[in-house]
C-alpha cells in the first residue's frame, strides 16, 4: 500500500525527535542533586539564624523604640501561628524551625505607633472595643479604665450598632477588635453601619473589612497585655488625657518572672 504524504510527515516527525542518552540523564540528575543540596543548606542557615542578635541589630538602628525590642519578646508579640494568610505575608520575617511564624520586630514598634495614631483620632466615647478572647479581657479592661472607652468582652451584644429600635443601640465611629474571626459579628456590623475597624491582628487572620490593622500575636495574655499597654500609654500622651498610666504589671501579672523566649 502507497504512502500517503500525510505518513510521510508523521515519520519524518517522530525520526526526528532525540532520545535523552543514558549520560545525558545522569547529567540532569547530578544538577537536581547539587542543586537540592544548595536549597537544603540555605533552608539550615535560615533556621540557625539568632534571633537575639537580630534584636540588637534593630536596637542598634533605632533608637526611639516604644519598649526595648527584648520586651516584645519577651511578651511573645512577635509569635504567630503555623498558618500565614496571603493578607498577613508581608508582616512575616520567617518561621521557626517548629513551623511558628514569626512578626518582623522592627516593623512591630511601627506598626503599634500608627495603630494607637489611627485610634486617637477618635474621642473615647465614639469609640468601642470587642474582645471575645478571654486571654484579652484584663488588658482591654484596663484600658477601659484608663482612658474611658467602652469595652465588651465574653459576648458581643449583636444589633447594637445596627438595630435602632433596640434599647441598647448605640452609635460609634470607630470599632476596635482583637482577633478579626472571633470578633466577626461586631466587625460585621461595623462593616454593614459603614463604621471604620481597627484589628489586632495575627498571622493566621484575614484582614477583610478591616481597616488599620496592629500585626501580632492575639492568643497571648502576655502579648495582648503589652500591646494594649503601649496603646494606652499612647493614646493617653496623644489626647492629653489626664490620666496616670499604669504601669506594665498592671496589664501582665507575671510580668516579672517572664524571660525572653530564645
Amino acid at each position: 500500500m502507497a504512502k500517503t504524504k500525510k505518513d510521510t510527515v508523521q515519520e519524518v516527525e517522530v525520526v526526528e525527535k532525540p532520545k535523552a542518552s543514558a549520560e545525558d540523564k545522569k547529567a540532569k540528575l547530578a544538577k537536581l542533586l547539587e542543586k537540592a543540596k544548595k536549597l537544603e543548606s540555605a533552608v539550615e542557615d535560615s533556621k540557625d539564624i539568632d534571633l537575639k542578635k537580630k534584636v540588637k541589630d534593630e536596637e542598634g538602628e533605632k533608637k526611639d523604640v516604644l519598649v526595648p525590642i527584648e520586651d516584645y519578646l519577651k511578651a511573645s508579640v512577635h509569635l504567630g501561628t503555623r498558618v500565614i494568610t496571603p493578607d498577613m505575608r508581608h508582616y512575616v520575617y520567617r518561621r521557626r524551625a517548629d513551623g511558628l511564624a514569626v512578626f518582623n520586630t522592627s516593623m512591630l514598634d511601627d506598626k503599634i505607633r500608627e495603630g494607637a495614631a489611627y485610634l486617637s483620632h477618635f474621642a473615647p466615647e465614639n469609640i468601642i472595643v470587642v474582645c471575645k478572647r478571654e486571654a484579652g479581657w484584663k488588658a482591654v479592661n484596663k484600658f477601659s479604665e484608663v482612658t474611658g472607652i467602652r469595652v465588651f468582652t465574653k459576648k458581643y451584644p449583636a444589633g447594637i450598632l445596627t438595630n435602632t429600635n433596640l434599647e441598647t443601640f448605640t452609635e460609634a465611629e470607630l470599632i476596635f477588635i482583637c482577633d478579626p474571626w472571633l470578633d466577626k459579628n461586631a466587625l460585621a456590623d461595623a462593616n454593614r453601619s459603614k463604621i471604620p475597624v481597627l484589628s489586632v491582628c495575627d498571622t493566621n487572620n484575614y484582614t477583610k473589612g478591616v481597616a488599620k490593622i496592629v500585626p501580632g500575636n492575639n492568643k497571648s495574655s502576655k502579648s495582648l497585655g503589652m500591646l494594649f499597654f503601649l496603646l494606652t500609654k499612647l493614646y493617653v500622651e496623644n489626647r492629653k488625657i489626664k490620666a496616670e498610666i499604669p504601669t506594665i504589671q498592671e496589664f501582665i501579672e507575671d510580668w516579672d518572672q517572664l524571660v525572653p523566649p530564645k
